[in-house]
């Protein structure tokens, strides 16, 4: 059996790597979708972990997005969700402008980025100013509004993080400032 065996295996021998060229034409002029894109490198948007992707775009559109082998985080792998991130930038459902309804409205409005922006801006000092607390019931100095918390997302670094907690807590006296990556 064991010289058959050797027999089978010399006579594919013969014929392995013996074909003049393995690879078709229309392999040969295929490339790779990355070929000639712009390499941008960043931070996956979904967890604390902080991966690093490689996004290349072609004229302004993203064409692929994966791990950055160079990272010494990720060493570009990526988690399911981490590979799916272009899913996220190119699906026809993703809102792109801004939605506001209205208090007891049914229908949704399209409104500027900039009408968002000074809404949100108008509303946090009107609760801060509504709410805030310089003493509390027993005399003590506290500065601070209970009225108003902060939750960051995962994206946010260490400085931007110092900064958020800063200006909420020192410059708003907001006390409920948290981090995802801390829950």
């Amino acid at each position: 059996m064991a010289g058959v065996l050797r027999r089978i295996g010399r006579g594919i021998g013969e014929h392995v790597g013996r074909v003049p060229n393995p690879v078709s034409r229309s392999t040969r002029a295929a490339h790779a979708r990355v070929r000639d894109a712009d390499v941008t490198v960043t931070v996956c948007p979904y967890c604390a972990v902080g991966c690093s992707q490689l996004v290349h775009t072609k004229n302004g559109r993203i064409v692929n997005i994966e791990g950055n082998p160079a990272s010494p985080i990720n060493a570009g792998t990526l988690c399911p969700k981490g590979a799916a991130t272009s899913g996220l930038v190119s699906n026809p459902a993703r809102l792109t402008t801004v939605k506001y309804r209205p208090p007891h409205g049914t229908t949704w409005e399209e409104r500027t980025l900039e009408w968002a922006m000074d809404r949100i801006a108008r509303l946090v000092k009107q609760t801060r100013d509504d709410s805030y607390e310089e003493r509390d019931g027993d005399g003590n100095l506290v500065n601070r509004t209970l009225a108003i918390g902060h939750l960051g997302g995962a994206t946010l670094d260490n400085e931007e993080n110092y900064l958020i907690k800063k200006l909420f807590t020192a410059g708003l006296g907001i006390v409920a400032v948290e981090n995802q990556a801390r829950i």
